[in-house]
């Protein structure tokens, strides 16, 4: 297996949103309303990342400004991501946690990995082999396990939300793509405000009741760490890996949440948990495997993010861009061909 940085981030990013669905869960067993909670969760990323991104704009200035800031042309995606990511996506997913066992919703979000990367496959045309096809046929293999509740129930509806949940996180994190150049900590504290302050509103309107302030902080811990943090390294991942693959490791979150649920209540290892886990584990292994290498041309790029001066950065510098390394200023690729194993990253987007 290959343990790239991008991969190492993807697995941070996703161990941290695993442990919070379990948590989330218990926050509901308060009797927390469910649309009312997914505001307070967002909330409490959006409102940490942004004293986050302050303190380090006053402590190391220099490390902040090597991030690209948002530019206005990045909007229409960016109202996209909260829509999608930041509104629906936790919405159904509180609304299936309430109506699901926390271990079979954790291992259910599987499906947010195989939405993501169903549609960077066709919509972005990532490409795709028969290893990740494989794959990805054997973490629904487990996702569908986990939802069929048999006889005439069939699907349960708390699986359909959550599902529904993973569809909106899967454009969500594809529509991120687009931004994955510019500072990660900025777009997710604007997603988790936005998006917090929206759920929130729209919650208490409905006749919500906001719990008392030990629930509130707890909320704002959970999502400050589980969509927050998370969001920042899940960001960061895109830039090395691509959407698909960045999703595929992502797929790890689930059984961190089941296992941590396993735990919190006491739910039994059933047979079904036991053999969704295995078919996901081997689905993930087999993207964690994968290795892709050819001879591949670089078109002409001008684009702005964080860099540093290696083989695809080989530039000069004008008198207004910035001294020291890492840097973020915009600059242009020239072509360039050449052979080397890389994934779908920032300058690794062609056709095959």
């Amino acid at each position: 297996m290959t343990f790239t940085p991008g991969a190492l981030l993807a697995l941070a990013s996703a161990a941290l949103f695993g442990a919070s669905t379990p948590l989330a869960k218990l926050l509901l067993g308060d009797g927390v309303d469910p649309w009312l909670l997914a505001g307070l969760l967002y909330l409490g990323s959006g409102l940490g990342l942004s004293l986050a991104r302050l303190g380090r704009r006053l402590r190391a200035p220099a490390e902040a400004e090597a991030e690209a800031p948002l530019r206005r042309t990045d909007i229409p995606w960016l109202v996209l991501v909260v829509a999608s990511g930041g509104v629906a996506g936790p919405l159904l997913l509180m609304l299936g946690l309430a109506r699901t066992p926390a271990s079979s919703a954790a291992l259910l979000l599987n499906v947010e990995g195989l939405a993501t990367m169903a549609i960077a496959w066709v919509a972005f045309k990532e490409n795709v082999d028969r290893r990740l096809l494989a794959g990805a046929f054997a973490i629904l293999a487990a996702a569908v396990l986990l939802s069929w509740q048999g006889g005439p129930t069939g699907v349960g509806l708390g699986a359909l939300a959550i599902v529904g949940a993973c569809v909106a996180w899967g454009l969500d994190n594809n529509l991120t793509r687009k931004l994955s150049g510019a500072d990660p900590v900025q777009i997710a504290a604007i997603k988790g405000v936005v998006a917090g302050a929206v759920n929130l509103t729209l919650a208490l309107a409905h006749g919500a009741r906001l719990p008392g302030p030990s629930g509130i902080a707890a909320a704002g811990v959970v999502g400050f760490f589980g969509y927050g943090v998370s969001l920042v390294l899940f960001v960061l991942a895109l830039r090395d890996l691509g959407t698909a693959r960045t999703g595929a490791y992502f797929s790890t979150a689930p059984f961190i949440g089941a296992a941590l649920s396993l735990f919190l209540f006491r739910e039994p290892l059933t047979i079904p948990l036991a053999a969704a886990a295995v078919l996901m584990a081997g689905g993930v292994y087999l993207h964690l495997s994968e290795r892709h290498e050819h001879e591949h041309l670089h078109e002409a790029m001008d684009h702005e993010h964080r860099h540093v001066h290696d083989d695809h950065h080989r530039h000069t510098h004008g008198p207004g861009d910035p001294p020291g390394e890492p840097h973020s200023h915009r600059h242009r690729h020239p072509p360039l061909r050449h052979k080397h194993p890389h994934y779908p990253d920032l300058h690794h987007r062609h056709g095959h």
